[in-house]
């Protein structure tokens, strides 16, 4: 645990004790705030970085400002911890029973402070917007504040927010935090402005937030409690749309953060405590590692192989050496999912071989891109989707939905590896091939790997295997599951049932034949997926099924927002525990004849 001072932060239960201090006192504060910060992340992980560097801001904010009348909207939540101490939550950082009771980000469920529930980024001066626009249309008169990170400025949202508010012609005050870091380095050509007006103390003739039409103010010590303070009085109650540009020192007060920006944005629990300053590497094998060798010997081979993300390199373990490796063959887009799809068309329809690596939380962003900039045109580029899945997360970062969102895509193949063998297989084909645009959910669970090659060739699309022959229970189990199908074979057995078990490998489509062929000694057949099912992989198999005899139980998630709900609660809540489902099977079973 950190050891933690909270001489003043004792004494703050609202934004109105905050007003009563003074400069020094909010010094301490600050200082006192990070160590919550710091206790809180050694706990339970989290991000460090962008909380540590708005520390000032968010104090000068709750002093001058009357939240929750004033509406304060933070852009993806990285650096609401501040906030959330000043607001009634701070026994979320101080006492670690308390942690988990307080989510990482923005949450209209905790606080009236909090007028959202945010995860995802470039979203706040959108959000914002609508707010003052309601307020103005209801003749209401408060300031609304969006407060956004450079980095996330690179997102289309931000773009068509900034449009869209500049002519607001009312109170609208955005707080650009310019700590000069997206997740990793910044990239676009937006960052030469921002760096232009950093070094011109924000006197440039070139000014990309007067070019929409805003008002315009620069603060360089962005950490400085008196300075923002003033700046934030000026423009209270403003009566046209401004912006304020802050110049801040991500991970400010803990030297490993500032030090290593990149890794110092999130940790894990235990880092901090054991001072080994924040390294993320890794040693052992997994899909991550797997695929960056792959990456980095294909381009051996093939000079138009380009892997892309879109600001979460460290999520792929693609840090400074794996980037600085790959040199002009590497795409970091900014916070732009949307445009690394049709980026990744472009460069697929013109010949070069473009793997584009993302969360599954945020592949949602591109459904249109993906449907008509992608598939609609038959573009042969590959997406790794990676974290999909069940899991503790919070509501804002779950991996349940890019099942139906992709698999119901026209032109897309959607392949479910269950070990190391089959994703680099697939991973080799898709990138190999010219012919359709192709997906990969990577495995989320327990890295696997038989020793066995896969020889599957995946240009015979939709063509399940067949692991073992039984009778009477059919189990597909798809992706990570299939350990899981494995299991619950194993658990029937018991029950003198030899089942048949199925890895079905394509998520986009049916094996008619193999189906076909388990109706005339299957009463029940299973299906297993790490997702939702509401127009999921299981929904396709009981629609084949429908006119026959066979009944069909499909097991995944239920169509629902779940906020860090323990994972062994939830596999109990969708009876994805062998033990269930066997009984559902002998349930069934009992009252079927063939």
């Amino acid at each position: 645990m950190i050891c933690m001072q909270t001489e003043i932060l004792n004494k703050i239960n609202s934004p109105e004790d905050v007003k009563k201090l003074s400069i020094s006192e909010m010094n301490i504060l600050a200082d006192e705030i990070r160590q919550g910060i710091l206790n809180r992340v050694d706990q339970i992980g989290g991000h460090l970085g962008p909380g540590l560097g708005i520390t000032e801001a968010t104090i000068a904010l709750h002093y001058v400002y009357n939240s929750p009348v004033d509406k304060f909207v933070f852009d993806v939540s990285h650096q609401c911890y501040p906030h959330k101490m000043l607001t009634g939550r701070k026994e979320g950082f101080i006492n670690p029973k308390d942690h988990p009771e307080i989510s990482g980000y923005f949450n209209y469920n905790e606080s009236p402070h909090d007028p959202f529930m945010i995860g995802h980024t470039s979203t706040s001066i959108s959000l914002a917007t609508g707010i003052a626009k309601a307020r103005d249309l209801k003749g209401e008169k408060y300031n609304v504040i969006a407060l956004i990170g450079d980095g996330s400025l690179s997102g289309g949202e931000a773009f068509e927010g900034l449009n869209n508010a500049s002519v607001l012609g009312s109170n609208f005050i955005i707080i650009v935090n310019d700590n000069e870091m997206s997740i990793a380095e910044n990239q676009g050509g937006l960052y030469k402005n921002l760096e232009e007006l950093r070094n011109s103390n924000g006197q440039a003739q070139n000014n990309f937030f007067k070019s929409f039409g805003f008002d315009y103010h620069y603060v360089e010590n962005g950490n400085d409690i008196q300075s923002l303070i003033n700046i934030f009085e000026q423009v209270k109650n403003i009566d046209h749309p401004v912006v304020v540009h802050i110049h801040t020192l991500k991970g400010k007060g803990f030297e490993p953060a500032v030090t290593n920006k990149e890794t110092g944005h999130w940790s894990m629990p235990g880092l901090l405590s054991k001072d080994k300053n924040l390294n993320f590497d890794t040693v052992a094998e997994c899909y991550e590692t797997i695929t960056n060798n792959y990456i980095l010997e294909k381009i051996k081979q093939d000079k138009t192989v380009i892997p892309i993300t879109s600001a979460t390199p460290g999520v792929f373990w693609w840090n400074k050496d794996f980037r600085n490796q790959l040199g002009e063959n590497y795409t970091d887009v900014g916070i732009a999912e949307e445009h690394a799809v049709a980026y990744a068309s472009g460069l697929a329809k013109n010949g070069a071989r473009p793997i584009y690596a993302v969360m599954t939380s945020f592949i949602q962003r591109t459904y249109d891109q993906l449907s008509q900039d992608l598939a609609l045109n038959n573009s042969p580029a590959t997406i790794l989707v990676y974290w999909g899945g069940i899991s503790g997360a919070d509501a804002t970062h779950l991996g349940l939905f890019d099942i139906p969102l992709i698999c119901n895509i026209p032109n897309i193949v959607y392949l479910a590896p269950t070990c190391k063998e089959e994703y680099l297989r697939m991973l080799d084909w898709s990138v190999e091939q010219t012919k359709y645009s192709v997906a990969i959910r990577v495995p989320s669970a327990n890295f696997v790997s038989t020793g066995v090659e896969d020889k599957t060739d995946y240009s015979i699309l939709n063509k399940y295997q067949l692991v073992e022959k039984g009778e009477k229970v059919g189990i597909i189990a798809l992706g990570d599951f299939f350990e899981l199908g494995k299991e619950v074979k194993k658990e029937l057995l018991q029950s003198g049932i030899n089942a048949t078990l199925i890895n079905p490998k394509f998520i986009t489509g049916i094996d008619k034949e193999l189906l076909n062929s388990l109706k005339s000694d299957h009463k029940v057949i299973i299906t297993l997926e790490n997702g939702t099912l509401d127009g999921g992989f299981g929904e396709k198999i009981s629609r084949f099924f429908g006119d026959s005899n066979v009944k069909v139980l499909n097991y995944g998630a239920s169509k629902e927002f779940i906020d860090r709900v323990p994972i062994d609660e939830l596999l109990e809540r969708y009876h994805l525990k062998k033990e269930l489902i066997v009984q559902d099977v002998n349930k069934i079973l009992l009252n079927t004849t063939l």
